[in-house]
């Protein structure tokens, strides 16, 4: 994990969609530690630090870096994290029923006309015939663990095609990417600021798209721990205004793509900083630019997308059958899509 903190940010003016019942904080400088990927998809939390939205907002944000999602649910629920985005799994299913986290808000969003997460297969596996997903029956598709949003991509293309697919848990999406590479696993799914450089590599090829299986998909929600969501409503209630902020000026700057040539690419260098960070800029920005994927405005939550995935989770055993939607999602914070 890495962390990285901005104390005293200046707040910058920005245009950008407010949740309507969220007001302005009554505290200052309140140390918050927010749990994120080295994603775009991440992008409205790293935004709203690097404009000052947080600060503006009286929070003093410190971020944490996570490899995968089961983990990030694990550190809200223990207090190692305040808030973060990740994807639903059994792990924050079962960290919710146990009464310590919430689902908030929304995040990245699959959504008609906007590209979005890619089905991809290694050489091996395209040079062998698996040129269709349909042409995966039987193969290994690569997960980070059981119950994790890759799991239930997996098996929504698997149902829909009617084919049979051996998950392989590897943990960390690194670990996924190298399997991949090599072809000691087919087949993965994952957002296109990874899925296209890997097929651009020639290492791996693009066989489908995620949204043709799972339309309207709720990818990433913003959540946190139960403590925070029932006892510091005002706290929380700041950070999704200020995340909001972050997300609307992504969406703007590189989906929408309304403020022009200069915002779009003021915005890549900002994002540059959190994704491919490794990279000279110029091998980051197609990637970064491919990941731009919409992050719902005003942290709205696709509230049927969710029930879908909770009604999965218990059909595969992952969760108890008696986790409803109001032990998972906090409703008093969310507007639903």
């Amino acid at each position: 994990m890495t962390d990285i903190s901005r104390r005293g940010a200046l707040g910058l003016l920005g245009g950008a969609a407010a949740l309507p019942m969220l007001g302005s904080p009554a505290f200052a400088n309140t140390k918050v530690t927010v749990g994120a990927l080295n994603f775009t998809s991440h992008a409205a939390s790293f935004v709203a630090f690097e404009r000052g939205y947080f600060a503006e907002a009286g929070l003093d944000v410190e971020f944490k870096f996570f490899q995968a999602a089961q983990p990030m649910a694990v550190a809200i629920a223990s207090g190692d994290a305040d808030y973060a985005v990740t994807s639903i799994t059994g792990g924050l299913i079962s960290l919710a029923e146990k009464g310590a986290t919430k689902v908030i808000g929304g995040a990245l969003t699959e959504e008609k006309g906007i590209d979005g997460q890619k089905i991809l297969v290694s050489d091996a596996a395209y040079q062998a015939g698996v040129t269709t997903p349909k042409a995966l029956d039987g193969k290994k598709f690569g997960i980070t663990q059981a119950g994790s949003s890759f799991h239930y991509m997996g098996a929504k293309i698997a149902q829909a095609e009617g084919i049979a697919l051996e998950f392989t848990p590897l943990q960390k999406v690194g670990a996924v990417i190298g399997a991949l590479k090599s072809g000691q696993i087919d087949a993965w799914s994952i957002v296109p600021h990874i899925a296209k450089p890997l097929a651009g590599s020639g290492a791996v090829h693009i066989i489908g798209n995620v949204a043709d299986y799972i339309p309207n998909y709720q990818v990433t929600t913003v959540f946190t721990s139960a403590n925070n969501a029932a006892n510091e409503r005002a706290k929380t209630e700041a950070f999704l205004k200020a995340f909001s902020k972050g997300a609307a000026d992504f969406n703007a700057a590189l989906v929408d793509k309304t403020t022009g040539e200069a915002d779009a690419e003021d915005m890549i260098k900002l994002i540059h900083k959190y994704v491919y960070a490794d990279k000279p800029y110029d091998k980051a920005k197609p990637g970064i630019v491919n990941g731009a994927m919409r992050i719902n405005e005003g942290a709205a939550l696709n509230t049927t997308s969710v029930q879908d995935q909770l009604d999965w989770f218990k059909s595969e055993g992952l969760v108890k059958d008696s986790v409803t939607m109001d032990m998972l999602v906090d409703s008093s914070y969310v507007q639903t899509m």
